[in-house]
Protein backbone atom coordinates (compact mmCIF):
# COMPACT_ATOMS: atom_id res chain seq x y z
CA UNK A 1 0.00 0.00 0.00
CA UNK A 2 1.46 3.44 -1.02
CA UNK A 3 1.05 6.03 1.81
CA UNK A 4 2.50 9.30 2.21
CA UNK A 5 1.85 8.89 5.95
CA UNK A 6 4.01 6.45 6.91
CA UNK A 7 5.78 4.92 10.60
CA UNK A 8 8.62 2.82 9.86
CA UNK A 9 7.61 2.26 6.07
CA UNK A 10 4.00 1.28 7.51
CA UNK A 11 0.80 2.83 6.39
CA UNK A 12 -0.29 4.66 9.41
CA UNK A 13 -3.94 5.01 8.23
CA UNK A 14 -4.59 1.23 8.69
CA UNK A 15 -3.65 1.80 12.47
CA UNK A 16 -5.66 4.89 13.10
CA UNK A 17 -8.82 3.05 11.89
CA UNK A 18 -8.50 0.47 14.89
CA UNK A 19 -9.03 3.59 17.49
CA UNK A 20 -12.52 4.34 16.31
CA UNK A 21 -13.74 0.84 15.61
CA UNK A 22 -12.78 0.17 19.21
CA UNK A 23 -14.11 2.91 20.84
CA UNK A 24 -17.64 2.30 18.77
CA UNK A 25 -17.58 -1.18 20.30
CA UNK A 26 -17.30 0.47 23.34
CA UNK A 27 -19.51 3.10 22.96
CA UNK A 28 -22.46 -0.23 21.84
CA UNK A 29 -21.10 -1.92 24.79
CA UNK A 30 -22.11 0.87 27.15
CA UNK A 31 -25.58 1.40 25.52
CA UNK A 32 -26.54 -2.32 25.10
CA UNK A 33 -25.87 -2.11 28.80
CA UNK A 34 -27.97 0.97 29.79
CA UNK A 35 -30.81 -0.35 27.37
CA UNK A 36 -30.79 -3.61 29.42
CA UNK A 37 -31.40 -1.88 32.55
CA UNK A 38 -28.33 -0.56 34.39
CA UNK A 39 -27.42 2.56 36.03
CA UNK A 40 -28.30 6.39 33.43
CA UNK A 41 -25.02 7.09 33.72
CA UNK A 42 -23.89 4.25 31.49
CA UNK A 43 -26.11 5.99 28.53
CA UNK A 44 -24.16 9.16 29.10
CA UNK A 45 -20.44 7.38 28.75
CA UNK A 46 -21.76 5.45 25.29
CA UNK A 47 -22.70 8.73 24.29
CA UNK A 48 -19.61 10.63 24.92
CA UNK A 49 -17.51 7.11 23.52
CA UNK A 50 -19.51 7.33 20.16
CA UNK A 51 -18.13 11.33 20.31
CA UNK A 52 -14.73 10.15 20.89
CA UNK A 53 -14.85 7.56 18.03
CA UNK A 54 -16.64 10.23 15.64
CA UNK A 55 -13.37 12.20 16.31
CA UNK A 56 -10.97 9.64 15.69
CA UNK A 57 -12.61 8.52 12.15
CA UNK A 58 -12.78 11.81 11.28
CA UNK A 59 -8.52 11.66 11.34
CA UNK A 60 -8.75 8.16 9.52
CA UNK A 61 -10.63 9.42 6.97
CA UNK A 62 -8.22 12.34 6.40
CA UNK A 63 -5.66 10.05 6.13
CA UNK A 64 -7.36 7.64 4.41
CA UNK A 65 -7.36 10.43 1.56
CA UNK A 66 -4.22 11.45 1.68
CA UNK A 67 -3.32 7.86 1.07
CA UNK A 68 -5.90 7.54 -1.63
CA UNK A 69 -4.07 10.34 -3.48
CA UNK A 70 -1.17 8.61 -4.38
CA UNK A 71 -2.47 5.11 -5.49
CA UNK A 72 -2.91 4.45 -9.19
CA UNK A 73 -5.75 2.90 -10.57
CA UNK A 74 -6.69 -0.20 -10.65
CA UNK A 75 -8.18 -3.08 -8.05
CA UNK A 76 -5.67 -1.83 -5.21
CA UNK A 77 -7.69 1.49 -5.35
CA UNK A 78 -10.93 0.26 -5.38
CA UNK A 79 -10.66 -1.60 -2.32
CA UNK A 80 -9.28 1.08 -0.70
CA UNK A 81 -11.73 3.18 -1.76
CA UNK A 82 -14.41 0.64 -0.58
CA UNK A 83 -12.93 0.15 2.37
CA UNK A 84 -12.91 4.49 3.28
CA UNK A 85 -16.45 4.39 1.80
CA UNK A 86 -17.13 1.28 4.20
CA UNK A 87 -15.67 2.95 7.03
CA UNK A 88 -17.66 6.35 6.44
CA UNK A 89 -20.85 4.67 6.16
CA UNK A 90 -20.36 3.15 10.20
CA UNK A 91 -19.12 6.59 11.40
CA UNK A 92 -22.48 7.83 9.66
CA UNK A 93 -24.71 5.82 11.19
CA UNK A 94 -23.15 6.37 14.92
CA UNK A 95 -23.51 10.02 13.85
CA UNK A 96 -27.40 9.55 13.12
CA UNK A 97 -27.73 7.96 16.63
CA UNK A 98 -25.63 10.88 18.60
CA UNK A 99 -27.43 13.53 16.64
CA UNK A 100 -30.76 12.11 17.75
CA UNK A 101 -29.50 11.71 21.36
CA UNK A 102 -27.83 15.05 21.55
CA UNK A 103 -31.06 16.73 22.76
CA UNK A 104 -31.71 14.09 25.61
CA UNK A 105 -31.63 15.02 29.23
CA UNK A 106 -29.46 11.75 29.82
CA UNK A 107 -28.14 11.28 26.59
CA UNK A 108 -28.84 7.63 26.66
CA UNK A 109 -29.76 5.20 24.12
CA UNK A 110 -33.18 3.35 23.07
CA UNK A 111 -33.32 0.10 21.63
CA UNK A 112 -33.62 1.41 18.20
CA UNK A 113 -30.36 3.22 18.95
CA UNK A 114 -28.68 0.28 20.23
CA UNK A 115 -30.13 -1.51 16.44
CA UNK A 116 -28.68 1.15 14.73
CA UNK A 117 -25.16 1.24 16.22
CA UNK A 118 -25.25 -2.91 16.19
CA UNK A 119 -25.45 -2.51 12.89
CA UNK A 120 -22.98 0.13 11.94
CA UNK A 121 -20.96 -2.18 13.96
CA UNK A 122 -22.06 -4.74 11.02
CA UNK A 123 -20.83 -2.81 9.09
CA UNK A 124 -17.50 -1.95 10.19
CA UNK A 125 -16.94 -5.86 10.74
CA UNK A 126 -16.68 -5.34 6.77
CA UNK A 127 -14.33 -2.34 6.91
CA UNK A 128 -11.83 -4.48 8.51
CA UNK A 129 -12.24 -7.24 6.56
CA UNK A 130 -11.31 -5.03 3.72
CA UNK A 131 -8.53 -3.38 5.56
CA UNK A 132 -6.78 -6.59 6.50
CA UNK A 133 -6.99 -7.60 2.25
CA UNK A 134 -5.33 -3.78 2.10
CA UNK A 135 -2.38 -5.05 4.60
CA UNK A 136 -2.04 -8.64 3.01
CA UNK A 137 -1.70 -6.09 -0.27
CA UNK A 138 0.81 -4.28 1.38
CA UNK A 139 3.16 -6.70 3.07
CA UNK A 140 3.19 -8.83 -0.32
CA UNK A 141 4.65 -5.40 -2.41
CA UNK A 142 7.34 -4.91 0.09
CA UNK A 143 10.90 -5.67 -0.89
CA UNK A 144 12.50 -5.06 2.63
CA UNK A 145 13.05 -7.82 4.94
CA UNK A 146 11.11 -8.19 8.09
CA UNK A 147 11.13 -10.34 11.01
CA UNK A 148 14.44 -11.05 12.60
CA UNK A 149 15.96 -10.79 9.31
CA UNK A 150 14.93 -6.93 9.11
CA UNK A 151 17.53 -6.52 11.69
CA UNK A 152 20.60 -7.93 10.18
CA UNK A 153 23.37 -5.08 9.78
CA UNK A 154 21.94 -3.17 12.96
CA UNK A 155 25.22 -0.83 13.82
CA UNK A 156 26.69 -1.43 17.37
CA UNK A 157 24.67 1.19 19.74
CA UNK A 158 21.91 1.27 18.22
CA UNK A 159 18.64 0.69 20.69
CA UNK A 160 18.06 -2.64 19.02
CA UNK A 161 20.75 -5.41 18.58
CA UNK A 162 20.95 -9.11 18.11
CA UNK A 163 23.76 -11.28 20.03
CA UNK A 164 24.34 -14.34 18.56
CA UNK A 165 25.63 -16.88 21.04
CA UNK A 166 28.92 -18.29 21.03
CA UNK A 167 29.47 -21.64 19.75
Amino acid sequence: MESRLRVQGHPIQPMLVTFPFGLFVSATVFDLAHVAGGPAFLGEVGYWTAIAALMAAGLAGVAGMIDLWDVRPGPHRRTMITFNMVNAGMAALFLLACLVRADAPQRGATGMLLVTELVALMVGAVGVGLGARLMRQFESGRREPTGFDALDGVPAGSTVEILRPAP
